[in-house]
């Protein structure tokens, strides 16, 4: 991959001319000027429509991003990422997810040895299990058959697999699956509470099986099940996804039941490995394989279909245009799923730990945004709660709508009032309302003249908020596996063009350092020297 500052590029001083003379633009105009409109921006691909007309783009503009892409080098760094090279230079790893859904006659190579064997081998025994513990097969200590999972990890170990869970909960099988994340006592607790030490099993996710949260959840969680079950009963209730093999031994999970994880694989894009186990647990390994499917379908599209028709690509530049030169700060993700209502959560962490990065890829700070705000909540609820902000406050917010035409339960009548608001809201953000059709609204309502002209300027909307709608067939495994390696893959074309590292995390580490070094003081009752306000917020703390 090339080092190049974006700003740098002919193509750079181009978009900040072309920004200057549109800027102003009104989408609406583009409509009416552009029959073909939705035809030249939008992209049809299998059971995606992805329409990125209601952006405040032209022909022009797509061009010109292209050509930044292309002076980027993103063809290249593709190759790159696909290939195995180790794109993830402060850690000197290659970034692989997209391996652990490949084809098993494909081959990906880590430092000269193909690695897809060894992923399948990793995929047999995660059906060999999720099949045993689902049909029963597999029973608990004392004889009875599992009920409920508990999956134990925190950030890419936990927000992949409980976003992937319940976005199929449709698809669920008997088995009660529970997620433990934050290490606040009364989560672990108030988890464990109604659950039956004899039916519950656990997986612990953590590659290093240091991590402190998910240790001190774990630990609590053992000592909770040995209150009424023998030590040796722990084999058969607790596995483990981790690399540290020995440490995971020592806790008292037997090596049979150790799946492993590789350095080449980010925790945040973990959850199309073994970290999946709570996913294939919950709908059953033929569901979860359909899930890699889809994303490797994805990975297909983004690897080989030119830029111009390429959906990752498309999506990531319109991220760069908005966020570089309309200095927009955030986007909203709203889908119309109430199913999908952790993904805006899940592409938090996987878009702002990946490019919330100052430092390029020379190591020098950054002169220009990088990173974007990500936030949403599912339609139609959100439209209750902060859509004010997008229709009529003064920032500007590029919302992603993600919608399906068919709902799973067939309840026609539901899905149709929920699409009907998902269309509206992204005409609505478009047209707005023009002060001519608020005086003939109010008019018709029988008001005054002297009413009319005080409510107007409340009730006017600009419109002119760009949105991008991605309508799909149905919610199914294939479908969800697309839509989040599009998000991946979406953020590392905006690394390239950003010139920074996506798959390191470095911002992480401090925090933690820090906390070990306090946790020793709580525990001793000796602050250290702090600053003023953590040294009193710490002596008020033992002293409760």
């Amino acid at each position: 991959m090339q080092n190049i500052d974006p700003t740098t590029t002919l193509a750079w001083g181009k978009l900040q001319q072309h920004f200057e003379e549109i800027k102003e633009i009104k989408m609406q105009q583009l409509f009416s000027e552009e029959p073909q409109r939705f035809n030249d921006f939008s992209i049809h691909w299998e059971d995606f429509l992805v329409d990125f007309s209601k952006n405040r783009i032209t022909r022009k503009t797509q061009e010109l991003l292209l050509e930044l892409a292309e002076e980027c080098g993103l063809e290249e760094a593709i190759n790159s990422y696909f290939g195995g090279e180790s794109i993830n230079r402060t850690e000197n790893r290659p970034v692989l997810h997209t391996a652990l859904r490949a084809k098993d006659s494909e081959c990906v190579r880590v430092d000269g040895e193909n690695v897809i064997p060894e992923v399948f081998e990793v995929k047999a025994k995660m059906e060999a299990f999720s099949n045993a513990i689902i049909s029963g097969n597999t029973k608990g200590y004392s004889g009875k058959k599992f009920t409920d999972i508990v999956n134990i990890g925190i950030g890419g170990s936990d927000l992949g697999p409980a976003m992937v869970t319940e976005a199929l909960g449709f698809y669920k099988n008997h088995l009660n699956i529970h997620y433990i994340s934050n290490v606040d006592g009364d989560h672990v607790h108030e988890i464990l509470k109604p659950l039956n030490p004899e039916t519950t099993l656990f997986v612990i996710v953590s590659k290093t099986f240091t991590t402190q949260e998910t240790l001190s959840n774990a630990i609590t969680s053992r000592k909770w099940f040995l209150d009424s079950a023998p030590q040796e009963a722990v084999q058969k209730h607790f596995v483990a996804v981790s690399s540290n093999v020995e440490k995971v031994q020592d806790f008292g999970i037997s090596k049979g039941n150790i799946f492993p994880m590789w350095e080449w694989v980010g925790g945040r894009f973990s959850l199309w490995s073994a970290v999946g186990l709570s996913v294939s647990l919950a709908v059953g390994f033929t569901k979860f394989n359909e899930l890699l499917e889809g994303a490797h379908k994805m990975d297909v599209h983004f690897k080989k279909e030119p830029f111009i028709k390429n959906i990752p690509v498309q999506l990531a530049l319109l991220s760069v245009w908005y966020n570089n030169f309309f200095k927009a700060e955030s986007e909203v993700v709203i889908p119309y799923s109430q199913y999908l209502q952790k993904l805006p959560s899940y592409l938090q962490q996987a878009i702002m730990e990946s490019n919330g990065k100052s430092i390029d890829r020379n190591g020098n700070p950054v002169g220009y945004e990088t990173g974007n705000i990500i936030w949403g909540e599912p339609g139609t609820n959100s439209q209750h709660a902060f859509f004010q902000l997008i229709h009529q406050g003064t920032k500007l917010i590029p919302a992603d709508f993600i919608g399906f035409k068919k709902s799973l339960f067939g309840d026609k009548g539901h899905h149709d009032k929920l699409m009907a608001n998902y269309f509206a809201q992204t005409e609505a953000l478009l047209k707005g309302k023009s002060q001519d059709e608020v005086k003939k609204e109010l008019s018709k309502q029988g008001l005054k003249l002297e009413q009319i002209e005080t409510l107007l300027p409340f009730k006017v909307f600009e419109g002119n908020k760009p949105t991008t709608s991605l309508l799909i067939e149905k919610l199914t495994p294939g479908s969800i596996g697309k839509l989040i390696a599009m998000y991946e893959h979406k953020i590392f074309v905006q690394g390239v063009i950003w010139n920074i590292f996506s798959y390191d995390q470095w911002g992480v580490e401090l925090g933690k350092q820090l906390a070990s070094k306090i946790l020793k003081e709580i525990n001793a009752s000796d602050v250290s020297n702090h600053d003023d306000s953590t040294n009193n917020l710490l002596n008020s703390y033992l002293k409760k």
